[in-house]
């Protein structure tokens, strides 16, 4: 969880939030959202999972040393990124375990052990989903990664269940539609990926996605090609994270392009696409509902601020399509779509119209029902005619 040379140290990060907060734009705030690229598992801030820990009476210990945390305060100071960090953990993330500084990687799976029951998944649906409606989130699509659930001893049928609980009343009563993506882990076996697939099966009427995350060097799209085919064909849509800031994320991005035989809708992240004319031009070709979601508060953490933005810029006046989203706001300072969205009108310089271009884009490549997305691309017109935007 370090900062990375060249990118935005914290404390400008938690500066830059407070700067986008003190006076957002007002349109921004009345546009209805839609959020592709949310982990729920993301949400799992120290806080949260101290509760779920404590409800659940479980010890929370360090993965590394063992040592047990003796309060909140503790194990808030161990996912503290301002600590200096030195040596290497075996996921590649950088690791001080003399100050008890977890990695981004042991802090976010270290999340999934606290949740046991399905009142526990159905609150940590409803902690996202208040959220999301006081954004004007009114769609989104869920990244849950089921693997690290199962490992640790949970059912499908407490997972899901709290989670659909949480999906009906988020409809019913917040005016917030969802669906779920289930997330094959790269990181483990396809063979295991396929497993996890069969068995979400029954789960299918919350499901609309497949995608694929976690630690991505040496693991290609094009190893879990099997288990995407099936998902094909079985009639889900199909994406996979293409991170920044890897060896050849690049490389990633143009299976997820190109492949044919791996049939995919989206890419996740894959920013530095905009550094290549060609991918530009493939990512275009896809035409239809193809595009990209990003994550601009996750690529400021690893990259210039100004490079960042820059890619965002280019990519959109490119005309590919693009939905911002929140990825993981428990790591990233808690910020959420809003910032994310507060961030990119202030460093790409949109214009309010560019805004609701940009609003509109995330509706046509998300995977909703047409009157879903019909309904939302309404609200947007009324919203920019408002704003004296477009009509």
């Amino acid at each position: 969880m370090a900062d990375v040379e060249g990118a935005m140290p914290l404390a400008s990060r938690l500066s830059l939030k407070e700067s986008l907060l003190q006076n957002p734009d007002p349109l921004i705030l009345a546009l209805p959202k839609v959020e592709l690229h949310l982990h729920i598992e993301g949400l799992l801030s120290p806080a949260l999972k101290w509760k779920f820990a404590t409800r659940n009476k479980i010890t929370l210990t360090h993965p590394s040393t063992n040592r047990v945390f003796a309060n909140l305060a503790e194990y808030e100071d161990s996912h503290d990124p301002m600590k200096s960090h030195s040596k290497i953990s075996g996921s590649g993330e950088k690791l001080d375990n003399s100050e008890e500084t977890l990695s981004f990687f042991e802090a976010y799976y270290g999340g999934f052990e606290v949740l046991k029951t399905k009142q526990d998944y159905y609150d940590l649906g409803m902690y996202y989903f208040h959220r999301a409606a006081e954004m004007n989130v009114r769609y989104c699509e869920l990244f849950f990664d089921p693997q690290g659930h199962t490992k640790t001893g949970v059912t499908w049928e407490i997972m899901m269940e709290g989670f659909r609980e949480a999906q009906e009343e988020a409809e019913r009563e917040l005016n917030v539609r969802s669906s779920w993506i289930l997330c094959f882990l790269r990181d483990s076996p396809p063979e295991e990926a396929m497993q996890h697939y069969t068995a979400a099966l029954p789960y299918r009427d919350m499901i609309v996605g497949i995608g694929l995350d976690s630690y991505e060097v040496d693991r290609p799209p094009s190893l879990f090609a099997e288990v995407f085919a099936r998902a094909r064909q079985d009639g889900f849509r199909i994406t996979a994270h293409c991170d920044v800031g890897h060896s050849y994320p690049l490389e990633h991005v143009q299976q997820v392009v190109s492949e044919s035989k791996l049939g995919m809708d989206r890419v996740d992240h894959g920013l530095n696409a905009a550094a290549s004319p060609e991918m530009i031009a493939s990512i275009k070709a896809r035409g239809g509902e193809f595009g990209m979601t990003i994550c601009p508060w996750s690529y400021i953490r690893h990259q210039p601020l100004e490079e960042v933005f820059k890619g965002i810029r280019v990519l959109f006046d490119a005309g590919v399509r693009m939905a911002i989203g929140s990825d993981d706001p428990a790591f990233m300072e808690d910020t959420w779509v809003l910032e994310n969205l507060l961030a990119v009108k202030r460093f790409c310089g949109f214009s309010d119209g560019e805004m609701v271009k940009l609003a509109r884009d995330a509706v046509m490549i998300c995977w909703a029902e047409a009157g879903v997305k019909e309904g939302i691309l309404d609200e947007i017109g009324e919203v920019g005619r408002r704003f004296g935007v477009g009509s």
